[in-house]
């Protein structure tokens, strides 16, 4: 018996407890008050939003080189959902792969652009190219938004961030 308990159970997956922070990336992403402050609430300004989050998030992890295997199951994770949103909505098989491939080819560039922003108004402004909007909606209300979130997370702990307790910013 144990042989078949032993063929048929589950493994642990690496992943599972990242869940929690990916999730909170997520619910962060879909907080309303970025759609207050001219964040188009759709389906491209939602995945912009929880993409600069998680692309804020993993540059917050990359410095810590003992969560680097993290930040990349953090990342399978986020394309695993993103599989899962596009197959969700009726995007078929055969293109589910190139759609796949645009969404990492998006996340590998803000990741690139938010990587060299060095200021506020140069993530409002890789934000607002994102976005396509004009500069003067989002330079004060999500770009301001999104660099309290760049600064709570270089003061929260990692053991916090990885717990998926990421930090409030208003």
């Amino acid at each position: 018996m144990s042989f078949l308990s032993n063929l048929f159970a589950r493994k642990s997956d690496p992943r599972d407890r990242l869940r929690p922070l990916y999730d909170a990336v997520v619910v962060l992403g879909r907080d309303p008050r970025w759609y207050e402050t001219g964040v188009p609430d759709t389906i491209d300004g939602r995945f912009e939003m929880v993409t600069a989050i998680i692309a804020h998030v993993l540059l917050r992890l990359e410095g810590d080189e003992d969560v680097r295997q993290d930040s990349a199951h953090l990342t399978e994770i986020f394309i695993d959902d993103m599989d899962a949103q596009l197959r969700q909505s009726g995007v078929g098989d055969l293109m589910v792969g190139k759609h796949i491939g645009k969404m990492m080819a998006a996340l590998g560039g803000r990741l690139g652009a938010y990587r060299t922003a060095t200021s506020a108004m140069d993530r409002a402004q890789t934000l607002t190219r994102n976005l396509g909007l004009a500069e003067h909606i989002v330079l004060d209300t999500a770009g301001a938004r999104l660099q309290r979130l760049v600064g709570a997370l270089a003061t929260t702990p990692t053991t916090s961030i990885l717990a998926g307790q990421l930090p409030e910013i208003g």
